[in-house]
């Protein structure tokens, strides 16, 4: 099923924000962490939405925080990061009212077999304000995959199926099957020539090549479609203001469980509410997401054990 444009949903969120509202941030100095062009995407739909004036930072290293080929482990969580990466970025542009950052995470789906799960995270702070919203994005279409192979012949034909040259791969040492990048690396490789060289160089010193695709944003354009959605999930909770406070961020905080058995009326494990609630002053809000008042037998443990 094709990913919808993300630009649609923007196109049904709520209004603008009120040009008394405090959180207001139409013409406001924004400095978007990045050192790998994700202000291509970003930056157009905040400054769209918010009326945000986005900048990039000169000379910025957002490896420092962590590192997909695994020079540089990154500590916590992708929040603990992405909010690192904006105290950075204060840091270095000092005037900025607002910063944004985006933190990625790659790794196997905890329900599909066999299938990757790709989550994006987009974290805004406003300082003026201490507000801080993140847009999420969760899909299991990563573009995230590797391989060892023991030549060029091999790494070719991963690479045609990893949508390569469009997609960049990164190819290094091998040791025991697994990737060694202190012994051998190369990133970036978008031309076929530099892809035969690295293998070869690779397979010389270790007998095998560990290949994988260059999940950097300015390398993947799948990824970069998924910061995106994330940035437009973004927006989309900015805007939901809380209906006692008027505090922006207002959403599902709960999913509730116990949608009844059609048959024997015991809960099942099916959602029947979500919960939105505040972060500033604590309010909640219960809605019914159920289709129908009752589950499916099927999905009930009574009755299907």
């Amino acid at each position: 099923m094709p990913i919808p444009d993300p630009r649609d949903t923007l196109s049904h969120a709520l209004p603008d924000q009120a040009g008394g509202d405090q959180f207001h941030l139409a013409g406001a100095r924004a400095v978007i962490a990045t050192m790998h062009g994700k202000e291509r995407v970003i930056a157009p739909l905040l400054t769209e939405a918010l009326g945000l004036d986005c900048v990039v930072p000169g000379a910025f290293d957002t490896d420092r925080f962590g590192t997909f080929t695994r020079e540089i482990e990154r500590t916590g969580t992708q929040l603990d990061a992405a909010r690192a990466k904006i105290a950075a970025a204060f840091e270095h542009e000092p005037h900025t009212r607002v910063a944004i950052a985006s933190e990625g995470s790659f790794g196997p789906h905890p329900w599909i077999p066999f299938a990757p799960l790709g989550r994006e995270l987009v974290l805004l702070v406003d300082r003026q304000t201490g507000l801080e919203i993140t847009g999420h994005d969760a899909t299991i279409d990563t573009h995230f995959a590797h391989r060892v192979v023991d030549g060029p012949a091999a790494a070719f034909a991963f690479a045609e199926r990893m949508q390569f040259p469009e997609h960049g791969l990164i190819v290094m040492g091998c040791r025991g099957d697994q990737p060694a990048p202190d012994i051998a690396l190369w990133k970036g490789i978008v031309a076929a020539d530099a892809l035969d060289r690295a293998v070869r160089e690779a397979v010389a010193r270790c007998g095998a090549a560990f290949i994988e695709t260059d999940m950097r944003a300015h390398f993947n354009p799948t990824r970069m479609q998924a910061i995106e959605r994330a940035t437009v999930d973004l927006v989309r909770r900015f805007r939901s203001r809380c209906p006692a406070c008027a505090y922006p961020g207002f959403d599902v905080t709960e999913r509730v469980p116990g949608l009844p058995c059609e048959w024997c009326g015991e809960p099942t494990q099916v959602i029947k509410a979500e919960v939105l609630s505040c972060a500033a002053c604590g309010h909640r809000v219960a809605r019914s997401v159920a289709e129908r008042p009752t589950a499916d037998p099927g999905l009930c443990n009574q009755c299907n054990p």
